[in-house]
């Protein structure tokens, strides 16, 4: 009576559909390390005392859930990747037991990405919303750059839902994830939260690229430069989002060409794969990641080395030409912080996908990082650095600070609402009005204000005499 058959390291390329036909009393088998490409849906139909079950260093296309369903006994098995253990729920353990993403037991393996996955985001979320609200109480003197900065807002805070639904299935399936591995990644949920992870990125890249090109035209060619119209600024905008869309949706409309691009690991992002990918799909993440984003972060740092070494070139000139540029490098340094941001966490995106593209082994652990910290950090980031550090925004928590401390009445004058206030951006350039032309007001240039030298910010009304 046969109870351990190894035929490990053979060479094997295909098993006869009736090899263990009469194998019934067996509880070991291995056929580990050959190459096997493929295996019957029946083949171990009749192994129904069996154990353990080693199919390690075989890459098997066709694999399904139905292949090791009549094991009902198996308590052990051994895969080459971690993604296939999700076909075999019922198995007590299977190795390998994590991809560096997810593990046996949880969505999230590390402690460290279960907590954070929550801090980066709410951190995301509440802070883009709070820029929203801001930009939407404050009457910006510029509403067409508001407008841009509030469609920003808008796609970085998509990225703090999709970390919140993955956090949220984290904990659903926490302590028994094997179980629902592969219809998570098959599901509708995954594939729509992964296509928002890809629309945030993709708008965000887009519009940080129109943003960084205005800019660039402002400070190189600022007296032949026209301040752009709101029907072009919202006809941009609206490009810039419908290209979004057709650019995460698609993979989930073709899925003959595209098959499961976005389940492909527990996180749903398609950053990187164990499992081999189509020709469709291939082609189209090498377009995506390494033709779209990496031209526009080579566009972005271009546009920046020419606007600086353009500022550095004409300092010395005219005064009205030299107060021209300081208003305009004022918010030049704001956005190259914002930029550099943003291009710094897409440097090891792009080195990922070149090395998986080249077949390089890639440990698990290095994807999950990037895609929970380094992907959405500068989402996280960017309310910090275009709104809730500059000078307007300050002055203006602070006044509504002084005015609730003081409890002053309002004024008959005034709008039974709160006071708006006016949010200076000269972004794109803009003609000063004479009182914003004085040396008073041009002595901080930086700080993008229209407050005088006393740095008070007063009511719109107040400030015309009601």
């Amino acid at each position: 009576m046969l109870t351990v058959l190894d035929l490990s390291n053979n060479r094997i390329k295909t098993i006869p559909p009736n090899l263990f036909v009469d194998l019934g009393e067996l509880l070991q088998l291995n056929i580990s390390y050959n190459p096997i490409l493929e295996l019957q849906m029946d083949h171990f139909d009749n192994l129904h005392k069996l154990k353990s079950l080693s199919i390690e260093g075989m890459e098997i296309s066709n694999i399904q859930r139905r292949m090791f369903e009549p094991l009902k006994n198996l308590t052990h098995i051994y895969f080459k990747k971690f993604q296939y253990c999700g076909y075999a729920p019922h198995v007590r353990s299977c190795k390998p037991n994590t991809d560096g993403i997810s593990s046996f037991e949880n969505l999230l393996a590390n402690i460290v990405l279960r907590v954070f996955v929550w801090v980066v985001s709410a951190t995301t979320c509440f802070g883009n919303i709070f820029v929203i609200c801001m930009r939407s109480y404050i009457r910006s003197e510029n509403k067409l750059h508001a407008m841009c900065i509030i469609s920003l807002c808008c796609a970085d805070g998509l990225m703090g839902v999709y970390l919140f639904v993955i956090g949220a299935f984290d904990m659903k399936f926490r302590g028994e994830y094997n179980r629902h591995a592969q219809s998570w990644m098959d599901s509708v949920q995954c594939q729509v939260v992964g296509s928002l992870a890809m629309l945030s990125t993709e708008v965000s890249v887009l519009l940080l690229t129109y943003l960084t090109l205005e800019k660039y035209v402002c400070i190189v060619y600022p007296f032949q430069y026209l301040t752009p119209g709101r029907c072009r600024t919202v006809s941009i905008l609206v490009s810039i989002w419908v290209l979004g869309f057709i650019i995460a949706f698609l993979p989930l409309v073709g899925k003959g060409f595209f098959r499961n691009f976005y389940g492909t690991n527990g996180v749903c992002f398609p950053l990187h794969s164990e499992q081999p990918e189509t020709i469709g799909a291939q082609v189209y993440s090498i377009v995506i990641f390494l033709g779209l984003n990496l031209v526009a972060f080579l566009i972005i740092v271009f546009s920046y080395g020419s606007m600086f070494y353009n500022i550095q070139k004409t300092g010395t000139k005219a005064t009205e030409y030299s107060n021209h540029i300081k208003k305009e490098v004022a918010i030049a340094k704001r956005f190259f912080s914002i930029v550099i941001t943003d291009s710094l966490c897409w440097i090891p995106i792009f080195v990922l996908k070149i090395l998986s593209l080249m077949q390089v082994e890639i440990p698990g652990t290095i994807s999950s990082w990037v895609v929970i910290f380094i992907l959405p950090i500068n989402s996280a980031l960017n309310p910090i650095l275009y709104t809730l550090t500059t000078r307007p925004f300050k002055e203006t928590l602070l006044q509504v600070w002084i005015n609730y401390r003081q409890r002053r009445p309002l004024s008959r004058a005034r709008r039974a609402y709160a006071p708006s206030f006016t949010w200076l951006e000269m972004w794109p350039v803009q003609e000063p009005a004479p009182a914003l032309s004085s040396p008073e007001y041009l002595a901080h240039p930086s700080e993008m204000s229209s407050t005088s030298g006393r740095s008070e910010l007063l009511p719109a009304r107040s400030r015309n005499g009601v």
